[in-house]
């Protein structure tokens, strides 16, 4: 199996200078790739100079995460899987080959994912796929070491291979076949839920989503932006309500449309209390725009749902703020 490890970058020079050496060191039998999305810094000028077994592609303009992979995937034919890479990812020595066994000891697994941990603190987990992740019946994404926003410690609890809902976008392995017959990512999400909403989409068409904790990368998180962003919150509300739109079942939309707009308004006024006024505006933008949405939205759902062959199995039927609120805070065996 031909491999690419493929890092989509815009203005991560520092994060390249730190992390590309290790993923250069540590991905023997992988081609490593740097996708440049229009950076304004000096990371071409670092890749040129200091990289010269990486290939680069420039895309020439900023093209978010979901389209600039597109774009550099699709000019990528002669390889049979991509590793989604975030260029502030560290990767020790044998992270890759876990991965790529995994990929190819099942021709029905579509994407497999690692042990994401924090690289500010290698005991934990880190927020954004940890041991891999599951989402509630309202849409909420959390992980096996990652409820809301409390992290659990690494303490071999979730060593074990198993399917899981979605796996973190920082490290995707992800077969070729499987994300081109998918159309690759939702374009429109720009950034953020888009690994979520193909890992979804590659359940209804008969894929499996695996997790390798043999494989574990440590991640800086937060590098494009901060979690408490009025940008990053935009794009996390409006992208999980496109994405419910698209894929969820008849009747998790319906409670979806009925639940949601009074969690989402909780959300916005927890953000006003905590001082964080625009990021409660970024929540009301979101929905304002999902709802500008829904004539696109319909017609791809109703392509997404001419292609399910099955139901993914690992959606919580209950609703994991409840349970955070009543100190249920680790994953244990929720599913």
């Amino acid at each position: 199996m031909r491999v690419a490890v493929v890092i989509l970058n815009y203005n991560g020079e520092h994060h390249l200078a730190h992390y590309l050496p290790t993923v250069v060191c540590n991905s023997g039998g992988a081609d490593i790739i740097v996708a440049d999305n229009g950076s304004t810094d000096n990371s071409v000028t670092l890749i040129k100079r200091d990289f010269s077994t990486v290939r680069l592609m420039e895309l020439g303009s900023n093209y978010g995460f979901a389209e600039g992979y597109n774009r550099a995937l699709a000019e990528l034919d002669e390889y049979d899987c991509y590793v989604l890479l975030n260029s502030d990812v560290y990767t020790p020595e044998g992270w890759l080959e876990p991965l790529v066994a995994r990929l190819e000891s099942d021709p029905n697994i579509g994407v497999v994912g690692p042990k994401i941990l924090s690289d500010a603190d290698h005991s934990s987990f880190e927020y954004a796929g940890a041991a891999g992740g599951f989402i509630d019946y309202l849409g909420y994404p959390f992980c096996r070491g990652r409820i809301l926003s409390t992290l659990e410690k690494d303490e071999g609890q979730y060593n074990d291979a198993r399917e899981v809902f979605w796996v973190g976008g920082a490290a995707f392995c992800v077969r070729k076949s499987a994300y081109r017959s998918l159309g690759g990512l939702c374009s429109d999400f720009f950034a953020h839920m888009e690994e979520i909403d193909l890992c979804w989409r590659m359940q209804l068409d008969g894929w499996r989503v695996v997790v390798e904790p043999k494989s574990r990368v440590y991640h800086l998180g937060g590098g494009t932006l901060a979690a408490n962003s009025p940008r990053k919150i935009f794009l996390n509300h409006r992208n999980n309500l496109a994405m419910l739109f698209r894929c969820a079942s008849p009747l998790q939309r319906a409670v979806v449309a009925v639940v949601r707009p009074f969690t989402d308004l909780a959300a916005a006024l927890s953000y006003l209390v905590g001082g964080n006024s625009a990021g409660a505006k970024a929540v009301f933008q979101a929905w304002r725009e999902f709802i500008a949405w829904h004539g696109r939205l319909a017609k791809e759902r109703q392509e997404i749902r001419g292609y399910a062959k099955s139901n993914p199995r690992y959606i919580y039927k209950g609703i994991i703020v409840l349970r955070h609120l009543f100190g249920k805070r680790k994953f244990e065996k929720l599913l």
